[in-house]
């Protein structure tokens, strides 16, 4: 649940047998057009990154951009390239079947 600028999040990934804590808080939240945050994890070697979506209507779609920023220039911090495009091409999939099932219905 999102409460505001300044809330806070935390996250817990299981990942290559791995549980990877991550937290941050909401630095701004422009509905519907943007979510922005900090990102710190294990990853990140605790170092504040900052997270931001950006949302663009594509008539009855929704185009994501995403940017994750002030990353450590570390074989780490470049996986979160990789992280990102599964979160994201499995958003899309998980969409995808919901809009499916929803036209079926």
């Amino acid at each position: 649940m999102v409460h505001g600028v300044d809330g806070l999040f935390y996250s817990l990934v299981k990942h290559e047998g791995r549980c990877w804590p991550h937290y941050g808080r909401f630095v701004e939240i422009d509905r519907p057009r943007r979510i922005s945050y900090t990102w710190v994890s294990e990853a990140t070697q605790g170092v504040e990154s900052i997270v931001t979506l950006n949302f663009q209507p594509q008539g009855a779609e929704t185009e994501v951009t995403l940017h994750h920023g002030h990353l450590p220039d570390d074989e780490m911090g470049r996986r979160h390239k990789d992280g990102w495009s599964w979160i994201l091409n499995m958003l899309a999939e998980g969409m995808a079947a919901r809009k499916s099932a929803a036209s079926s219905d």
